[in-house]
């Protein structure tokens, strides 16, 4: 099939999937929602026939994986670094709330600088909450690298699916 052959919704589909892809790296795009919406509105589209079942259960779970990576990326990282569940929890909610004060930048100052509050509080070592706080930096900025590699395996899978 040809590009120019789709219906109109099917290439809006497509551009779903491929902003979904940039809005992976990009701050302030949700990279996974739109890769979802991509893969259900060509669905939608072709009656419910393509892709097939076994294929929409792939792909959503791809998308779901990278929707939790996007927003969970640093407390679970946290977590990982040795950080409470109430630090992790508390660090969530600061970053999501500060992502509508500062955008992405707030969602990395409010989880580091929680994690590194919280955790000198509860054990008074400034080594230890540097090294948690770090964890969870980095896990927040290492999943722009997760979120593109699966929003990009969606896009990938939805054109051999349109395609071939």
């Amino acid at each position: 099939m040809e590009l120019l052959a789709l219906e109109p919704l099917a290439l809006v589909a497509l551009a779903l999937l491929v902003v979904g892809v940039v809005g992976s790296v990009l701050p302030l795009v949700p990279g996974a929602l739109a890769s979802l919406a991509g893969v259900y509105l060509y669905w939608w589209t072709t009656g419910y026939a393509v892709p097939s079942l076994l294929v929409l259960a792939g792909v959503t779970v791809l998308g779901l994986v990278a929707l939790v990576v996007d927003y969970f990326s640093g407390p679970i990282a946290a977590r990982a670094g040795g950080a409470s569940l109430t630090t992790t929890g508390v660090a969530a909610l600061v970053g999501f709330a500060l992502f509508f004060v500062a955008g992405p930048f707030g969602i990395l100052l409010g989880i580091a600088g929680t994690v590194f509050a919280v955790e000198y509080y509860r054990n008074d070592d400034v080594d230890e909450s540097l090294r948690t706080a770090a964890y969870a930096t980095v896990g927040v900025l290492a999943s722009s690298a997760v979120q593109l590699v699966l929003t990009a395996s969606v896009l990938a899978v939805m054109l051999v699916v349109v395609f071939l």
